[in-house]
């Protein structure tokens, strides 16, 4: 394998990345600052919104994307996508398909499972909760310093 991949197409490809995905911590910043500028978008089923989901998400379940996008979101708003976690796809082809109906999105890498693990609320119809942080994810007062 060669490992000398040329400095600028390693940025190039690395400004692609970012240009399409955000990640747990920029997301959870961007709602409590109370103007995201975004609608972040559950793709999950409605058995597992139920178990949990982030507080303010709309729920549109990527197998329901070309039916109801438009008259769930309004057209130019970005989107952020998140389904289960990274071993899912799904959030990968809710955007996608959201792009493929002329909105701006964003995936958030890691999903549901990173937005708990890192302890972030999370709401059921019982109300909301914080998870314990898993300290292999959020280390208890410590950041990541990216």
């Amino acid at each position: 394998m060669d490992w000398t991949t040329p400095p600028a197409a390693a940025a190039a490809h690395f400004a692609r990345r970012l240009a399409v995905e955000t990640d747990v911590a920029d997301v959870h910043a961007a709602l409590e600052s109370g103007h995201p500028g975004f609608v972040l978008l559950d793709s999950r089923s409605a058995e597992a919104w139920a178990q949990g989901h982030v507080p303010g998400a709309v729920h549109l379940p990527g197998r329901e994307i070309a039916e109801r996008a438009s008259a769930t979101l309004a057209p130019g708003i970005p989107v952020v996508t998140y389904c289960w976690g990274p071993g899912c796809n799904g959030a990968t082809r809710a955007a996608l398909a959201l792009a493929r109906l002329g909105h701006p999105v964003r995936e958030m890498i890691g999903g549901f499972e990173y937005w708990a693990r890192e302890g972030l609320p999370v709401e059921t119809v019982t109300g909301v909760t914080r998870p314990a942080v898993d300290p292999l994810t959020a280390p208890s007062g410590v950041g990541c310093g990216c």
